[in-house]
């Protein structure tokens, strides 16, 4: 297991870096390792960012005790995980859930062993999650995108027609304050999250990947009036602070992950940014 922290920014400060510090203070590049379980903790909304990829042994969620302070990882957290590839299984307490691919599973605060498992060790599953502080334990519930209630979005016109998918909010999953979800983009759109918006009361991490090897995403970051740009591959994730647009275009479609903490759960909550004013 390894766990790397990254500090809070601003935008004063953040507005000067060079691409080399962007990339080091908000993009996360190397999730899935086979047969490791890798992890940032990041002081934005403490939240936990991960990927594990499990072969030939399950692999068990643990606590970075020197980082955490705990004892097992949900002493004081909840976790959304979603499988990103080949079908697996995540066991909590003694209870095994099966996640095909883009199935979802939220566990919550108290529970001790959560345990990832691949159904074929040649063709593994990869596991991503975040996990953020909770108060309050709610029930470890599983959701099946074939269930997942879609929202379809956007036109071709404007290259972002998309389905989103909502599994931890506060019409579906139950949590403390995790918020997340999955937006799959059509065939010939490349435009997420545009017009773009900001929202100051919660914080946002975003997951790519369905992506080709060749293929990228710039994705857009920054306050409004000193936006930046980030190039993110497939299968790496970017800490969007509350103070920071996130939005992106990719060289061709793509799905992305988000999940999101902080003051509310109010999925409509934002501060929303006129292309106009942008700059």
């Amino acid at each position: 297991m390894a766990m790397e922290i990254r500090y809070a920014t601003n935008p004063t400060e953040t507005k000067s870096y060079d691409t080399d510090r962007l990339r080091s203070e908000f993009l996360i590049e190397n999730l899935f390792v086979p047969d490791k379980l890798n992890m940032v903790y990041s002081h934005v909304d403490r939240f936990i960012t991960g990927g594990v990829i499990p072969t030939t042994e399950p692999i068990k969620l643990e606590a970075d005790k020197h980082e955490m302070g705990a004892d097992y990882f949900l002493e004081r957290r909840e976790i959304g995980i979603i499988n990103v590839g080949p079908a697996g299984t995540v066991t909590v307490d003694g209870t095994e859930y099966v996640l095909e691919s883009k199935d979802c599973l939220y566990v919550g605060l108290g529970n001790k062993e959560v345990v990832f498992k691949s159904a074929n060790a040649a063709n593994p599953a990869r596991f991503y999650f975040n996990s953020t502080p909770a108060h309050k334990n709610y029930p470890t519930e599983k959701v099946e995108i074939s269930k997942a209630e879609p929202q379809h979005l956007g036109s071709i016109n404007s290259s972002n027609e998309r389905t989103i998918y909502k599994y931890i909010h506060l019409n579906g999953i139950q949590s403390c304050q995790l918020v997340m979800g999955m937006t799959l983009l059509k065939p010939g759109n490349m435009w997420n999250t545009m017009p773009c918006h900001t929202h100051n009361r919660r914080s946002e991490v975003y997951f790519y990947f369905d992506m080709p090897e060749d293929g990228l995403v710039f994705h857009l970051m920054g306050d409004p009036g000193e936006t930046r740009h980030v190039v993110v591959r497939n299968e790496q994730a970017i800490i969007s602070p509350s103070w920071s647009i996130h939005s992106g275009v990719g060289t061709n479609n793509y799905t992305f992950i988000w999940a999101m903490a902080g003051e509310n759960q109010e999925f409509t909550d934002m501060d929303m940014v006129a292309p106009k004013d942008l700059r």
